[in-house]
C-alpha cells in the first residue's frame, strides 16, 4: 500500500527522444503563430508555412510527424492537394484538417486517416489532439 501511494507521487518520465515534428500550415498570421504555439507548449518541435508551396519545399528537407493544415490556404492552394501529396511520400503521415469555412470533405477528398477539426478551436484542444495522434495520451 505504502509503495502504491509513493509511486503515484513519481513524476511521468520525461521524453528524451527528440520531440517530434508538426507542420503548421495556415495563411493567417495571427491563426498560425497561436496553433504553433499550442504544439510548442506540449513539446513538438514546430515549423510553420503560410501556403502550401512554403510547405511542400519544407517536407521536402525535413522530418514531418504531424501535418496540422488549413483547408483553404493563399495563393490558390489547399490543404487537401498538400495532404495528398505529402502522403505520396509518407503514406502514413497523421493529417488533421482545419478551416473556418463550411467544408464537407467527400469520400476520396480527403486523405485516408485523417481528422477534421473546425475553426474556432481552442490550442489545448489541437495539441490534445497531436497528443493522441502521436501517441502521447
Amino acid at each position: 500500500m505504502i509503495q502504491l501511494a509513493c509511486a503515484a507521487l513519481i513524476p511521468p518520465p520525461i521524453r528524451t527522444a527528440a520531440p517530434e515534428t508538426v507542420l503548421v500550415v495556415e495563411d493567417e498570421p495571427v491563426i498560425r503563430e497561436l496553433a504553433a504555439a499550442a504544439f510548442e507548449d506540449e513539446g513538438y518541435r514546430v515549423l510553420t508555412a503560410a501556403d502550401a508551396h512554403e510547405a511542400g519545399r519544407i517536407l521536402q528537407r525535413e522530418r514531418v510527424d504531424m501535418l496540422f493544415t488549413d483547408i483553404d490556404l493563399a495563393r490558390n492552394t489547399d490543404g487537401v492537394t498538400l495532404a495528398r501529396a505529402a502522403r505520396r511520400h509518407r503514406p502514413d503521415l497523421p493529417v488533421v484538417y482545419t478551416s473556418g469555412g463550411r467544408h464537407r470533405l467527400a469520400e476520396g477528398e480527403a486523405v485516408a486517416d485523417s481528422v477534421f477539426v473546425p475553426k474556432p478551436y481552442r490550442p489545448s484542444e489541437v495539441a490534445a489532439l497531436a497528443n493522441r495522434i502521436l501517441g502521447h495520451h
